[in-house]
């Protein structure tokens, strides 16, 4: 009596359809990975969502911010669940220069990303005067400060009269571009340099949300 033999070609087609599967698996699993390495050490997307960068940033504008300016920051949340396991480290930490438009971890929440400008730098003698910036006693001119309100003269209002104050070690002292409308250093004091996440880089795609159309101008600036 003949014996059954398994048919060769049958086993054939099965396993190149597992190595096929797993291939598409293996190659979706490193592109995940990859994603998440680049998001989380190198440059990662955001959306401006308020107006208290303008004319800098406008609302619907995405930005690219990178994560490795400052040094590199070790990774302390779950992701999605917004768990933190332990306080901010940064390596090989470097310091903001004056002007540069930085994204971080709004002091009061950080599960909230603020962006503003850095205008005093650790050690500097930080005042405003009726809306104009002095450091150490000498007027900045800014050609990015946006001004819609008249000069208040009341120290009740911190947005246009505020210090003397001298910028700590390991902090900075943040402004939005649009002055009257940004909650910034001025109201909840100086940011702590290890809960920034990056610097921004370039606006890569704008939107108008009024008129429902792109704002194809704005793409690829740099800035400043």
């Amino acid at each position: 009596m003949a014996n059954n033999l398994p048919n060769p070609g049958n086993s054939g087609v099965k396993k190149k359809h597992k190595s096929i599967f797993r291939e598409y698996a293996e190659a979706i699993f490193i592109a995940l990975l990859l994603a998440l390495f680049i998001r989380t050490f190198i440059i990662q997307a955001f959306k401006i969502p308020s107006g208290s960068m303008q004319n800098t940033l406008l609302i619907g504008d995405h930005i690219l911010v990178s994560k490795f300016a400052y040094g590199i920051h070790i990774p302390n949340v779950i992701p999605f669940l917004n768990i933190k396991l332990f306080d901010d480290i940064v390596l090989f930490q470097r310091t903001p220069k004056r002007e540069d438009i930085i994204v971080f971890k709004y002091p009061k929440n950080e599960n909230r990303d603020f962006i503003k400008r850095v205008i005093g730098v650790p050690g500097d003698l930080l005042e405003v005067r009726r809306q104009k910036v002095y450091i150490n006693e000498e007027l900045i001119k800014e050609k990015h400060a946006l001004h819609t309100d008249i000069p208040q003269q009341s120290r009740l209002v911190p947005r246009d009269d505020f210090g003397p104050v001298v910028v700590p070690s390991g902090h900075l002292f943040t402004m939005g571009d649009n002055r009257e409308n940004s909650q910034d250093s001025r109201f909840w004091g100086f940011l702590e340099t290890k809960k920034i996440k990056g610097k921004a880089l370039v606006i890569y795609w704008s939107w108008n949300a009024e008129d429902n159309w792109v704002r194809s101008d704005r793409f690829g600036q740099i800035l400043r």
